[in-house]
């Protein structure tokens, strides 16, 4: 045998140990660490929003619409978490001493003002560009959030909160797994707490309005912004909890007037509308 079939051979055998060894090590190490737990994100959602997290507190830029629903949103949220938990509204923080976490929550549009009511904010969302521009704005105003990147389905698997209230609006059409998304954010919820839940219906109205009207139309947000087979009927909501510790109650509509500019309270429930759920 020439010399140098003898090297090739002899590097053969020792490439081949070598990967023996990287194959078993590799082997132990998946046997050895925990599965992950099952993330309910959309990737692709995820990217859109973060390619425009700068603009959230510009109110005549691509979240404006958000900027007009805000007040609506805000007054049933403390209209619920008052009711549910007996307080003051007449105080500055009524809910001093409560936990929130907002799930989803963008540039903080609503962990703001929630802070500023006493809650002890938590806020999450898989975008790491949404965290750094609503931690940077929180700071600017003083407010002290807890902001970080995350899901709820990585928050359960720490073992963090329960919360008394959690938030999770205009979000779970956005999800990959809305049942899942959603169970989780009931096993976040502490005993006596609220959650509130909007979303959209899966109605033709909402097809026209909210995804057509909204996008390319009037263009308040961009071009595939929503995906009309992501909406949900309440029913639906519902059958998701279905067999958990929980009750909800809903749904609440909402709607937009085009001649104020305003969204308000409306026994409508096509388009937009809200949930809640309670834990006793």
């Amino acid at each position: 045998m020439s010399r140098g079939c003898l090297f090739r051979r002899k590097w053969s055998r020792a490439l081949c140990r070598l990967r023996c060894r990287c194959y078993m090590k590799v082997m132990s190490q998946s046997a050895e660490a925990p599965s992950p737990p099952s993330w309910s994100i959309d990737p692709a959602d995820v990217a859109r929003f973060s390619a425009i997290a700068a603009e959230w507190w510009d109110p005549r830029g691509k979240f404006a619409p958000l900027h007009v629903f805000n007040p609506c949103r805000l007054g049933f949220i403390r209209e619920q978490a008052l009711a549910r938990f007996e307080r003051d509204g007449n105080g500055r923080t009524p809910f001093e001493g409560l936990s929130l976490l907002d799930i989803g929550c963008g540039g903080g549009l609503l962990s703001e003002p929630m802070a500023r009511l006493g809650f002890a904010v938590t806020a999450v969302d898989a975008s790491e560009n949404n965290i750094k521009t609503a931690a940077a704005h929180a700071s600017e105003q003083g407010l002290e959030i807890g902001y970080r990147p995350a899901t709820a389905e990585q928050l359960l698997a720490e073992g963090a909160g329960p919360f008394d209230v959690v938030l999770t609006m205009e979000v779970i059409e956005h999800v990959a797994d809305p049942g899942e998304f959603l169970r989780t954010c009931a096993k976040l919820l502490a005993p006596g707490g609220l959650m509130i839940v909007a979303t959209l219906n899966r109605t033709f109205k909402a097809l026209a309005l909210a995804k057509i009207g909204a996008e390319y139309v009037l263009r308040w947000v961009p071009p595939g912004t929503h995906d009309w087979k992501q909406f949900l009927k309440p029913d639906e909501l519902r059958a998701f909890l279905a067999g958990e510790p929980v009750a909800m109650q809903g749904p609440f509509g909402v709607a937009y007037n085009p001649l104020t500019g305003r969204w308000s309270r409306s026994a409508d429930v096509d388009i937009n509308y809200m949930m809640t759920v309670t834990k006793d």
